[in-house]
């Protein structure tokens, strides 16, 4: 398909504007740290909240959740927990007002509330700040493979008949990703947070236009005579049971491939518990703990995570939409490819078929911002470890407000080389998602859920896990290409897990507990649940009106029913798409009883902004202490 003048020109206008907001916003941005990467937490929550959605919203994700919808049918709305996206609601119930009562800068900064300032504090900032950069490289060269494929499918027709050259995916990944970094390098957290507003509404446009396409195009039950027999069925066995040999035989060796199968309830038990562990955990060192220190309350800070789910739902019905037209129109299409077949590229081939002039512009420039908003959040949290945790701290403590911002700028380039170089020899989206969801978050999982439940952790205990944890997953896919292993990398999970969690309790319990102070002032600003009854009766011997925090039984209940609330977000704009009513009436009562359950156990004990300011001002005043 070749794109017309004026979806050209809509994508070039788009361009132009979101540079445009980097270079306006530059100067507040560069006032201080603060201003660059938290917006001098002066922004709403629901304006974050948006920001951080939009950030989820990214191209590269769209395409895969559509290829496991296209090939797994309802089933597919697990296998996002394999991130997992219910972390969203253990943040919303209690972590984010845990992590935001620390008012630090990023999670390593935060991490000195928790070990203190001495060598194990030291030790476990930087292992956190090492984690948190390969993370962020892994996100940019995940973004690097789904930006790559997704401009190829529509841009390659443009530029043979205009100007007679062929770029290659790589060319127009690196080209999209460099005009992004100008705007972020710029305008730092202010112009990512409002760039993100203008493409979340873009994006919500789009979603509604394609699904609306979808709807008018296909008939009532028309892909019911591609998909295999159970497809719609949300309930699945000891094994999915799904045969597409009728429609669509590739397809069966790719499913094979994925490794879900042949015993997808077993993979399903791991992944659900690899996704509660990691949701403990809490939150990621990412763009969305950046969004959670940028609100300006804890409590604010869990409502940002609460909005999150539903600020999302657009983007099932693009991507119900999208696996609609596929299956009736395309399905045909893709058998003629044999057995060469790339399913990731269902999403594009689907626009690239169905849209007008014009429409087409304004999609492409939806899905484009997808991907520059996910990639600019990535970016910008990725910097400020960088400059905040490394050049600030170790390297040039007394530098001005304009060195600092100037190696922000640096910092950003360097991330973004980092990430398409390793991306250029990543070969799917697949393969980067699987490393970084099962292999990295392995890595990190046993010492940040034991930082929050277990007062004895210290800095080596936590500094130990997670170098262990770490090197396990960067050696997982050299183990598995050295010795010819073909598994899921989520079964890899447990194991760095353990490994992990022997490298916590070691190094802790061969070396001193965190100070008593420093225990006592972090219990006493996040007032964590768990296993915390000697530093409980350290605090009560100097205070006797002191009360445990007694939340843990309803605090995970209501992250079980949110997981459920959660879970019908993503259902009832499928079945909508779909045309199940049955589906989407049940599905809706459940959403509606969850909801009631969720306003009365979890919004109506939310802490008043006035008891978590006292508790915020306390952790500052540690804070400031430990640092110095």
């Amino acid at each position: 398909m070749r794109l017309n003048t004026i979806d050209i020109v809509i994508l070039l206008v788009y361009f132009a504007a979101m540079v445009a907001v980097g270079i306006y916003v530059t100067r507040r941005a560069s006032r201080n740290l603060d201003s660059y990467f938290l917006g001098g937490k002066e922004m709403p929550w629901w304006l974050l909240g948006i920001s951080n959605a939009s950030a989820m919203w990214d191209v590269t994700g769209t395409m895969w959740f559509v290829y496991i919808l296209f090939t797994y049918g309802m089933k597919a709305v697990f296998l996002p927990w394999l991130w997992p996206t219910f972390n969203q609601i253990f943040e919303a119930i209690y972590l984010s007002r845990w992590v935001r009562s620390s008012n630090a800068r990023t999670g390593a900064e935060w991490i000195t509330t928790r070990f203190g300032a001495g060598r194990g504090g030291e030790l476990s900032k930087a292992v956190i700040v090492v984690f948190a950069l390969i993370n962020v490289v892994g996100f940019v060269s995940y973004n690097f493979q789904g930006m790559g494929k997704f401009c190829e499918v529509f841009l390659d027709p443009f530029f043979k008949e205009t100007f007679g050259i062929d770029p290659t995916p790589a060319a127009y990944a690196i080209t999209i990703m460099t005009v992004t970094a100008v705007y972020v390098v710029l305008g730092g957290m202010l112009s990512v947070v409002l760039t993100d507003f203008t493409q979340f509404i873009l994006m919500v446009i789009s979603g509604f236009v394609i699904g609306g396409i979808a709807l008018a195009s296909v008939p009532a039950g028309a892909h019911l005579g591609v998909v295999p027999a159970d497809w719609s069925n949300i309930f699945f066995g000891w094994d999915i049971a799904l045969d597409w040999s009728r429609t669509l035989p590739a397809l069966n060796a790719k499913i094979a491939s994925d490794g879900y199968t042949p015993i997808f309830s077993l993979f399903f038990l791991v992944m659900f518990s690899k996704g509660v562990a990691v949701s403990l955990a809490g939150v990621a060192p990412n763009y969305d703990m950046q969004r959670v220190l940028a609100a300006k309350t804890p409590k604010e800070a869990s409502l940002m995570s609460a909005i999150v789910s539903v600020c999302l739902v657009p983007r099932w019905v693009m991507i119900g939409g999208i696996t609609l037209l596929g299956l009736v129109y395309v399905t045909p299409e893709l058998n003629k490819m044999g057995k060469d077949i790339d399913f990731e590229l269902v999403l594009p081939l689907v626009i690239n078929r169905f849209l007008p002039a014009g429409l087409t512009g304004i999609l492409l420039a939806g899905l484009m911002s997808s991907f520059m908003a996910s990639f600019s959040a990535t970016v910008n949290a990725g910097a400020a470890y960088l400059v905040n945790d490394l050049y600030k701290n170790y390297l040039h403590p007394s530098a001005s407000n304009r060195t600092l911002i100037f190696a922000s700028y640096l910092g950003s380039a360097l991330i973004l080389a980092a990430g398409i170089v390793i991306g250029g020899y990543v070969s799917s989206i697949t393969e980067i998602t699987l490393w970084i969801v099962a292999g990295l978050y392995g890595g990190y999982t046993a010492s940040n859920v034991l930082k929050w439940y277990w007062w004895r952790l210290n800095g080596y205990g936590y500094f130990w896990g997670m170098l262990i944890g770490i090197v396990a997953a960067m050696l997982l896919p050299v183990v598995k290409k050295q010795f010819a292993l073909e598994f899921n990398d989520v079964y890899a999970f447990p194991v760095i897990v353990f490994c992990s969690f022997i490298g916590c309790v070691a190094g802790s319990l061969l070396t001193a507990p965190v100070e008593a102070e420093t225990l006592k002032s972090f219990y006493r600003s996040v007032r964590p649940w768990g296993f915390w009854k000697p530093v409980y009766e350290m605090i009560k011997a100097d205070d006797a009106g002191v009360e445990p925090n007694r939340d843990m039984a309803r605090d995970l209940s209501n992250c079980a029913v949110g997981i459920v609330w959660q879970l019908m977000l993503v259902t009832i704009p499928l079945y909508v798409i779909f045309r199940n009513l049955t589906a989407v009436l049940i599905c809706g009562g459940i959403l509606v009883a969850t909801s009631v359950f969720l306003k009365i156990r979890w919004y109506n004990h939310l802490a008043s902004d006035a008891t978590i300011a006292d508790a915020s001002r306390s952790s500052r005043a540690a804070a400031a202490n430990f640092v110095g």
